[in-house]
């Protein structure tokens, strides 16, 4: 069982992720939060596997509320829930630590599948949000991107980085290579340190920028 922490100032939605995320499909929703500021208090106390989160809240919002907790030990996954016009949010969320992006209104097996992919330790970009991405990743000064070129990657480690840009889990890597996946987190940690990636979000949106995954239309 997946434990879910939903947070949205929106009741409305946060019903609908409610009706999806339901415990016959293996999730379970441990608390709601309306705001942000409520977070950190939130997971402390109730311990999610991860934090469905909303970009847009009106005291403190999706990024603040990740880069907060992304100052903490152990913190949950965070996938964070957009729309098409929070660009300028999205470039905030990808540094500020988030794990996914997934559009509201997306299909139902879309966001269950997502929820799973993050709480696996995965991550998601919505198809139709991973250009926006891209672009709110360019825009960043050179300070918080990869200097490093794919080249300085062995072949092993750029095949990693291409299934990780694809949303495979450790494990699922660790099987389409026939590997331990203690060898597959070796090999993580080297494609991160040689790209000063911080997270696996990052890593996703560095094979999209670099070509090594291409985004597909839904």
């Amino acid at each position: 069982m997946i434990r879910v922490l939903l947070v949205d100032d929106q009741e409305l939605i946060r019903a609908g992720l409610r009706g999806i995320l339901r415990t016959r499909f293996g999730f379970e929703i441990v608390g709601e939060c309306a705001d942000g500021r409520d977070v950190p208090a939130a997971v402390a106390r109730l311990k999610p596997d991860i934090v469905l989160m909303d970009v847009r809240m009106p005291v403190v919002d999706g990024v603040a509320a990740t880069a907060a907790l992304r100052r903490s030990d152990n913190a949950p996954p965070v996938l964070m829930l957009t729309t098409f016009d929070d660009d300028e949010a999205l470039a905030g969320a990808l540094h500020a630590g988030a794990s996914g992006f997934l559009l509201k209104g997306v299909p139902a097996d879309d966001l269950q599948r997502a929820v799973r992919a993050v709480a696996d330790g995965g991550a998601w970009l919505d198809p139709l949000v991973t250009g926006r991405v891209l672009s709110a990743y360019r825009r960043t000064p050179p300070t918080v991107r990869a200097e490093a070129a794919v080249s300085a990657l062995t072949p092993r480690e750029r095949e990693i980085l291409t299934l990780i840009g694809r949303g495979l889990t450790n494990g699922e890597i660790a099987a389409a290579l026939v590997v331990g996946e203690g060898t597959i987190k070796t090999h993580i940690g080297r494609v991160f340190a040689k790209l000063h990636l911080r997270d696996r979000a990052a890593a996703i949106v560095f094979a999209f920028d670099h070509g090594l995954v291409t985004p597909e239309p839904r």
